[in-house]
Order: C-alpha cells, then structure tokens, then sequence
C-alpha cells in the first residue's frame, strides 16, 4: 500500500463560499473526505519513514497491503478510523523526540490485524497487549488469556467470546459506534488530554446512548435533513466523555470524524452534534487553506466562552455557532419549544463577532472571502425572523455580558466593541 494517486485539491470561489455558510453540499463533504484521506496516509506515511526499516513495522505494512488486495474497505475504515490519528500523530511526535515515552509501534500491528480480520485474511503475527488488553480500531478489544506476547490469528477475534469486547454500534443505520474502548480514543495515555473520556460503560449505559442517539437523529431528520444527513456521512465515532467534563461536547485536531461528547437530552446532542461537525469541517479545510497569520495568543471576546480567544478559536466557534444559529431556525419552524430564543442568541452572537473577523488585518485573502460568507449567511437569516422581540432581548443580554467582559479584561476590551 503507498500514498501515491492522492487526489489534487482546488477548491473555487464557489464552493469556499457554499463551505463557510456551513451548509451541507454534496462537494463539500466530498472535499473533507478527500482531505482527510490525503492527511491520514501522509502521517502514516511518515510514522513509517521514521521508525526506520527495521523491527515490525515492515511485516505491520505489508500485513496491511495484503488486506487491501483483499478488501480495500476494510483497511480505509481501519486506518481513518478516527482515534487511529491520535496515535499516529502522537507517535511521530515521539519518533522525533529525543527523549521521552517509547513510540507505541506495536499499535500499528493492532491496525494490521484489524483490517486483516475485515479482511477474511489468513495470517498469523505476534503482538504485545497493553495492560492485558489488544485494541483493535472499528472492532474492539482483544484480552488474551496471559500476559506477554500474543499470537494473533484470524480465528483469535469472535465477538460471541467472553475474551472479545466488541465496540458498540450505534442504532439507526449509522456507520458510527459508540468508542469507550479504544485507549487512543481522546489522547495518548502518557499525554494529558484536554478532556476526560468516560470509562468503558455498563449495557444499561449503551441502551441509555442508544436512546439519547436516536432521539438526536430523529429530531435532525425532523428539523434539518440535510445536516442530519452530513452528521451521518462525516461521523464516524461518538467518545462518551467523563460525568464531571464541563464541555458538552469536544473535537480533536487529530481525530477527524470524532465527537467528544457528555450525555445529555437529544434536543441537546443534536445541536452538539451539529456544532461539533462544523469544527471537523473547518480543520479540515484548514489543512489546505490558510485562513490568517495570527498567533495562539488568546486576545479577544467570544460570547460563547467566558476566557478571552485567540483568532483561529475565534473563528472556528463563530463557524460553529452560525450553522447553530441556522439549525435552530429550522427547528423552530417545525415548532420546537424554546428554539426561537435559541436561534436569537446563537444570532447575536455570531453577528457581534463577524465584523471583528472581518475587520482583523491578520486574514489572509481567502480567510477575507470565508469570512464575507458567513456575513452573507448570517444576514441571510433576515428572511425568517423571530416573532416578537426575541432579537432584541438577546442582544440586550449580549451586551450585558459584553459589558461585564470588558470589565474583566480591560486591556484586552478592543476586542470586544459595542
């Protein structure tokens, strides 16, 4: 298996437009799914290049190439699968290092055997559980009978064995499961994550998941076909996160096709679900495009967040916020209770931030253009206005809270005017 024959990208005017309304499209989902084909093998790529021809990593590869001639669907779900990008990036990271953990080389032998078992491959390897466990990404976890070393072979995984711990699927025709499994699902186990992934849960816990889930699908069914249908193409992996995560739902740079996310009623998970899928959109996009030559210094007001953002934070939650802004219109046109106020804020919100973006002389051109959409999208939104004084109640507490930020940080209140 090689890396040639990655897809050459262009991406019009046009469609950078349609993107940054963050409406779904047929060619936008296309192109993120191009782009993180093209990222995935250029860092498996160099995984392998760094680790050297030496050890196992050639018999690892060509297990893999063997799985391909097979059942080229089976090695594309295992090696995008999304926590198989955590480890990847982690482990180039250590490769490179000087000093520090060891590079979890072994892993790429469990993305092997994974696909080889998808596969209907004969084969035999030898492997290393971590911790008693062998994980196995898109099928679960092996536990072998005793510790060390652990030939594996395509007989070693049956999902009716008490050894076997298979991940669980989630209802409703869904290529997506519910990953509480996979020590790759949030961070490195040597780093420390951002946040906390929930600990494997009980089947009371699944059924509670499966039901939270599909009153989320059946309300975007209901409210938004269209990004029910762009939940369902770009989602591969739903991480339950611990009970004490302050977020209600997260996604990593590294783990595109990943949302991070606490339990919660389906009116909520779904607009987490939308709001999560347009942060995996935008890094993907981002990895092409250079939207700004910013820094990471945090500097400037987000009404979402209570700490002061740095632009491409700013950015990416002004994106997210705005396809909220339009999912909950929709929603309150079908009738749903308290969706008009929720459209307002979310509104507000994003209109109080756009010509901050687009008045930062840090945009590059093509960050300009993305932003000058959003402004488009957003003013869209005139057609079907909330009744009453809905708008106007929540820029009033907008600026309330506005006003309080500014007060909190007065050096940084340029960022904040109004």
């Amino acid at each position: 298996m090689t890396v040639a024959g990655l897809p050459r990208f262009e991406v019009t005017a046009a469609l950078l437009r349609d993107i940054a309304s963050t409406e779904p499209s047929p060619e936008g989902t296309r192109l993120v799914h191009d782009l993180r084909r093209s990222k995935r093998l250029l860092l498996l790529r160099a995984v392998c290049d760094a680790a050297g021809p030496g050890g196992d990593v050639p018999a690892h590869w060509a297990l893999l190439e063997e799985a391909e001639r097979c059942d080229p669907g089976a090695v594309h779900d295992v090696l995008h699968y999304p926590s198989t990008g955590v480890w990847a990036e982690e482990t180039l990271r250590r490769l490179h290092a000087r000093r520090g953990p060891t590079p979890d080389l072994g892993h790429l032998g469990a993305l092997a055997v994974a696909a080889a078992l998808r596969a209907g491959v004969p084969f035999k390897t030898v492997l290393r559980p971590s911790h008693g466990r062998l994980a196995l990404p898109t099928l679960g976890v092996l536990r072998p009978e005793r510790p060390g070393p652990f030939a594996v072979t395509e007989a070693s995984w049956d999902p009716g064995d008490p050894a076997c711990l298979p991940l669980h699927p989630l209802p409703g025709g869904s290529p997506a499961a519910l990953d509480d499994l996979d020590p790759y699902r949030v961070a490195a186990p040597a780093a420390r994550p951002p946040v906390q992934a929930a600990r494997r849960l009980t089947p009371r816990g699944h059924k509670r998941w499966d039901t939270q889930w599909t009153g989320a699908l059946t309300l975007l069914e209901r409210y938004d076909t269209a990004r029910a249908e762009e939940v369902r193409a770009l989602l591969r992996s739903l991480v339950p996160l611990a009970g004490g995560s302050r977020s209600p739902g997260a996604t990593l740079p590294a783990a595109p096709g990943a949302v991070l996310v606490r339990g919660q009623a389906p009116p909520a998970l779904a607009a987490t679900l939308v709001h999560e899928v347009q942060h995996g959109k935008l890094a993907a996009l981002a990895d092409l495009l250079t939207f700004h030559t910013a820094d990471r210094t945090p500097r400037y007001w987000a009404p979402w967040r209570s700490d002061p953002r740095p632009l491409d934070g700013l950015l990416h939650g002004t994106y997210a916020h705005l396809a909220l802004a339009g999912y909950w219109q929709r929603a309150a046109l079908y009738g749903a209770r308290g969706a008009w106020a929720q459209h307002a804020r979310c509104r507000a919100q994003v209109a109080a931030v756009l010509p901050v973006l687009h008045a930062d002389d840090q945009l590059t051109k093509t960050g300009r253009l993305f932003v000058e959409a959003m402004i488009c999208a957003e003013r869209h939104m005139d057609e079907l206005p909330p009744p009453g004084d809905q708008h106007v109640t929540a820029r009033r507490a907008l600026d309330r809270e506005r006003r309080a930020w500014r007060a909190q940080h007065p050096e940084l209140a340029a960022s904040a005017p109004g």
